[in-house]
């Protein structure tokens, strides 16, 4: 099930919509579920013999009917949650009713018109049933459904707080370290210091800046990357070395901000630096159908990597998680030598 339509708040913040959306086909199938359901443990459980054709004819009666109960749902739902508070769940509650009590009304005239004697009851004791039935299966189903709303909207509020809090700092030993390194070029190299400021006001940008929406482009995180390797390059020199295999990538593919570079971050500080040596950081891409697959490589060094070098890549998977629901794949842990961390990542998803 996707998330709740966003909608503005009395201040401008996003606020999620209390109403699942009926045009997608997750809601649409728990209709029709639903009603399948009801249906066969209704027919299994009568005392009469069983009567294949009651029971196609009952089917096809329920499927006509959610296909109905969702298409009203689609097309009313922008006016319907509009309403304060818990009123949308109610309106559509009512719908439900309404529905059901005109649709039985109709099916039992049809089967008295045509004479196909397939339905038993009478007319009140049919309509009450159906909307009995109706009433108590429409309010589980929407109880599920406000269930799932707010344990999304706590889901997008923790993910909101992890991103605030990640914009709204920078490691201070990368600021202080970058800072010495401007000024150890200002008077050797005075352009690279000027790159280099160049490349931390963007940093910054991205990292403190208000965004109206947590998605940029692959594009876009890339080109981030690429000024944080620019400055750890001056800093670590020889030391650290980066091989890309990235021109496969869709730079429009739509991506978190902060998403990648971070665990960059992660690979550079936790495997490239505590090697005297140095490493080599290893950055390859490519689609993967309408998606992308991506992975960050660093060597692993003897000792094992000071504690917190788990937190971020925690974050990163909530953040994949909620960004592009379960087919998405955070993978991360040594291999021989080196430590990989994969993102793989579907199309498709909003």
């Amino acid at each position: 099930m996707r998330e709740p339509t966003p909608r503005r708040g009395p201040r401008g913040r996003t606020e999620h919509s209390p109403l699942p959306d009926f045009c997608r086909l997750p809601a649409l199938f728990a209709l029709f579920v639903v009603g399948a359901l009801t249906v066969t443990v209704m027919w299994l459980a009568g005392d009469h013999p069983r009567d294949w054709s009651a029971y196609s004819v009952s089917m096809l009666f329920v499927t006509w009917l959610a296909l109905v109960v969702a298409v009203a749902l689609c097309k009313l739902r922008p006016w319907l949650q509009r309403l304060p508070g818990h009123l949308p769940y109610v309106g559509v509650w009512l719908l439900i009713l309404l529905i059901v009590l005109v649709a039985s009304l109709v099916a039992h005239w049809f089967d008295g018109a045509l004479q196909m004697q397939l339905i038993r009851s009478s007319l009140p004791v049919f309509v009450r049933d159906n909307v009995l039935i109706a009433a108590l299966l429409g309010a589980a189903m929407l109880r599920y459904f406000y269930v799932l709303a707010q344990w999304q909207a706590r889901l997008a509020a923790v993910t909101r707080a992890q991103v605030e809090a990640l914009q709204a700092r920078i490691r201070p030993h990368f600021l202080f370290n970058s800072m010495n390194t401007v000024a150890a070029l200002i008077r050797v190299d005075p352009d690279a210091a000027e790159r280099t400021v160049e490349d931390l006001s963007e940093l910054f940008r991205a990292a403190l800046g208000q965004h109206d929406t947590n998605d940029g482009t692959l594009g876009e995180e890339l080109a981030l990357v690429e000024r944080y390797l620019a400055i750890e390059q001056l800093r670590l020199g020889a030391r650290l070395s980066v091989r890309r295999d990235l021109h496969d990538l869709p730079a429009d593919f739509p991506l978190p901000r902060l998403l990648l570079q971070p665990l960059v971050e992660n690979a550079v500080r936790h495997g490239v630096q505590p090697l005297r040596e140095g490493g080599e950081v290893i950055l390859r891409g490519q689609r993967d159908g309408s998606g992308v697959r991506i992975e960050i490589i660093n060597p692993l060094p003897a000792t094992p990597p000071a504690a917190g070098n788990g937190h971020g890549l925690d974050s990163v998977r909530r953040r994949v998680a909620y960004r592009y629901g379960p087919l998405a794949k955070v993978q991360a842990g040594p291999q021989g030598e080196h430590f990989v961390v994969l993102l793989q990542l579907p199309g498709g998803s909003a």
